[in-house]
């Protein structure tokens, strides 16, 4: 069987959003299935010494209207929040969570948590927020908050975030395929070529 898609991403990138709504269909088409791996830019740029693109003088504004003018180029519904960035440490915990103990709703909590954020607004880094789309995805919301303070699930994505450096991971989206790293989401047509025809 061929080797999945690794997908790390932070849940508070615009571009991260973005590229989820279309590789599970690009994956598909080529007989891949994807790996959604959370990692924590915020870690990251203390190790690269980049800053937030929003931030950057000059480009900050240009990111903005990118993020805009992105989406409806691949059709995608997307409102920058209001509260931006915000802290995904809790929210990524919760995916850590879900993916050890096999839950089938780790994928569904990935792209509602997304949508949540860049398409409806909603302030992922409140704890009612999150409690929310627990319930709407059929998630024990107390069990969910209990597991984002165990010592052992923080120390699950402390060792994710710390092997996403390793693998040279420096910004969000950044993919994996058969150990290729692709950075951005607009690098899906090279991602697609190389899912087709292999390297180049």
């Amino acid at each position: 069987m061929a080797t999945p898609i690794e997908f790390y991403f932070d849940f508070s990138s615009p571009y991260s959003y973005l590229l989820s709504e279309q590789i599970e269909a690009i994956a598909t088409k080529y007989g891949r299935s994807v790996r959604y791996k959370p990692t924590l830019l915020g870690a990251v740029f203390k190790i690269s010494g980049m800053t937030p693109l929003t931030q950057v003088p000059l480009k900050g504004d240009y990111s903005r209207r990118d993020f805009e003018r992105s989406a409806r180029f691949a059709g995608i519904k997307f409102t920058m929040p209001d509260a931006f960035p915000v802290s995904t440490v809790n929210v990524a915990r919760a995916l850590v969570w879900l993916q050890s103990s096999g839950s089938a709703k780790s994928v569904p909590f990935v792209h509602t948590v997304l949508r949540a954020y860049f398409a409806h607004n909603r302030n992922i880094s409140e704890p009612a927020v999150l409690a929310d789309i627990a319930s709407e995805l059929g998630i024990d919301a107390n069990a969910m908050a209990a597991a984002v303070q165990d010592p052992a699930i923080k120390d699950k994505l402390k060792a994710a975030v710390d092997d996403s450096v390793k693998r040279g991971v420096f910004g969000a989206p950044f993919v994996f395929i058969d150990g290729e790293p692709f950075w951005g989401n607009d690098r899906l047509p090279q991602m697609e070529r190389w899912l087709q025809y292999g390297p180049f």
